[in-house]
This record gives structure tokens, C-alpha cells and sequence, in this order.
């Protein structure tokens, strides 16, 4: 076995050995949501509204502590706090939003890894745009705080992103 397959494999079995953890917690607080939403609907909710606020936090936090409200200068290219922040969340919150949703919510999908990751990939790529051209707006065309606008911007976003996961990133098949 290469190195390769044998390192895919321990990753797996840990993402299953994680879902296995969290998956009985989200399961039971599903059963008062059962008449409103589908179970993966739920899972995804869940997961996804977990990393969200974590998203959330650490924007916050960048925001406010880390750039201090103020543009941040890399020599070459100079970003808005409100961005700069949202660049050090989304860094943060990928890998796990993706390991989420590959292991908790779409565990039944029948996609390789691979194929899903590089779909997850594109659609968090569109996800960065709709966030960045969001923000942009609501900050800079409405002037709205950027906390506030950040929220809402994770709700649109997060319909989008759940929508096109589900269809094409971690499509069942048969």
C-alpha cells in the first residue's frame, strides 16, 4: 500500500471516528425539529451553524482585536479590516466546514473524496465571492457595520452553499 492511500485511509477512519462523536449529540436534539426539516437538513444546520459561529467569532475577533478596525498593509496589496478579517475566518473555518460535511452531514455520499473535495473547493470559491461582493456591499455601499452585515451575509451564503453541496459536491448516487 502507498504512503499515500495508507495516509487517506487513517484520515478517514479519523473523520469517521469524529463523526461517530458528534453525530449521537446532534441526533438528539433532532427529534423537536423532525416535523419542520429533514434529518440531513438538520445534521447540516447543525454542523453548519456551529462553524458559522465559530466563522463569526473569529471574524469578530480579527476585526476588532487582531486589525484593530484598521487596513491591513502587505506591502503589494492592501486589505479592508472587514475583509482581512473575513480572510483569517474562512481560513480557519474551511477545512472544517468541509470535514463536517464529508463525515456528519453527506456521510452517504457516494462521490469519491477527491471529486468531493475539488467540488467543495469551487463551490466555497463561489461562497468567497458572494462573501467578499456582500460584504463589500453592505459595509461599504450601505454602511452598515461589518458585524451585522457579516451575518447576514452568512445566512444568504449559507442557503447557497447548502443548495449546491447537496447537488453537486455530495450528491448521493444511485
Amino acid at each position: 500500500m502507498s504512503k499515500a492511500l495508507a495516509r487517506k485511509k487513517k484520515i478517514d477512519a479519523k473523520g469517521h471516528q469524529a463523526a461517530g462523536l458528534l453525530l449521537p449529540v446532534i441526533d438528539f436534539f433532532y427529534p423537536p425539529f423532525r416535523k419542520f426539516m429533514p434529518h440531513q437538513t438538520f445534521r447540516y444546520a447543525a454542523c453548519g451553524g456551529g462553524n458559522q459561529v465559530l466563522n463569526l467569532i473569529i471574524y469578530f475577533i480579527s476585526y476588532n482585536f487582531i486589525f484593530k478596525k484598521e487596513v491591513w498593509h502587505l506591502g503589494f496589496v492592501a486589505f479592508k479590516p472587514h475583509i482581512a478579517a473575513f480572510i483569517v475566518a474562512f481560513i480557519i473555518t474551511f477545512p472544517i466546514g468541509f470535514l463536517l460535511a464529508r463525515y456528519v452531514v453527506f456521510s452517504d455520499s457516494g462521490v469519491k473524496g477527491r471529486k468531493q473535495a475539488g467540488s467543495y473547493f469551487v463551490i466555497a470559491g463561489i461562497c468567497i465571492l458572494l462573501n467578499y461582493g456582500l460584504l463589500k456591499l453592505f459595509v461599504e455601499g450601505f454602511h452598515w457595520y461589518p458585524t451585522p452585515s457579516m451575518m447576514l451575509t452568512i445566512v444568504i451564503v449559507v442557503a447557497f452553499s447548502f443548495i449546491t453541496q447537496k447537488r453537486f459536491a455530495f450528491k448521493s448516487v444511485g
